[in-house]
């Protein structure tokens, strides 16, 4: 049984703002008291070169966030909304890796990666649709992949789990057989970092615990 938590009176649900299955996995698994709503959206994904990568995530999580609110209108508690956007990137030599654009493409990021360190940025953006407040963070985990052969690298794109993958790969998949350590937050790889989100919605009178 959920014990209601002290809330903002503000807020009535929660919203992420995400297609993902694992963020909302992982959301589910704060069991909280808020009913959650999951509503994608497509925010323009492009950002300029000279940003750092912590600045395209947080901004990236923000815009989706926004995209979010946007699309909100005709809903009943749409001024009585949070609204958690997210985004997650890998780096590696300072390279900025998204989601590959086909089998070539994760084969070649996983050809650079293996056998190497790379860091995985997520960012997380919090908009309170009452006040227009916004609250942005972020993240950082450095991941060491295990070398792998040319051989390997292409059974696992063919196993079809690079392919909507930031860098490739899915640390909570078959991914974990190829992660030799990881030096951070574990669900932040995983694209949504639990500790850092529980703290921003503890901003926000949201209490996970």
């Amino acid at each position: 049984m959920n014990i209601p938590n002290k809330n903002s009176l503000n807020i009535r649900q929660l919203v992420l703002a995400s297609s993902s299955p694992r963020r909302r996995e992982l959301v589910a698994s704060l069991d909280l008291s808020l009913p959650v709503l999951i509503l994608s959206t497509d925010a323009d994904e492009q950002t300029p070169a000279d940003w750092v990568p912590s600045q395209i995530v947080e901004q990236l999580g923000l815009r989706k966030a926004l995209a979010a609110v946007d699309r909100m209108i005709n809903d009943e508690h749409a001024s009585h909304s949070l609204v958690i956007g997210a985004d997650t990137i890998v780096v590696w030599e300072g390279e900025v890796m998204g989601k590959p654009v086909d089998q070539a493409d994760a084969i070649a990021m996983l050809t650079k990666l293996q056998g190497n360190q790379h860091e995985v940025y997520s960012g997380i953006a919090c908009v309170e649709t009452s006040s227009g407040r916004q609250l942005i963070a972020h993240r950082m985990t450095r991941v060491t992949m295990k070398p792998l052969s040319q051989e390997r690298i292409e059974r696992y794109v063919a196993s079809g789990e690079p392919m909507d993958k930031a860098g490739s790969y899915a640390i909570q998949g078959l991914g974990a057989t190829i992660v030799d350590r990881i030096d951070g937050c574990y669900f932040n790889v995983v694209g949504l970092p639990l500790s850092l989100l529980s703290d921003m919605l503890a901003s926000f009178d949201v209490e996970v615990l």
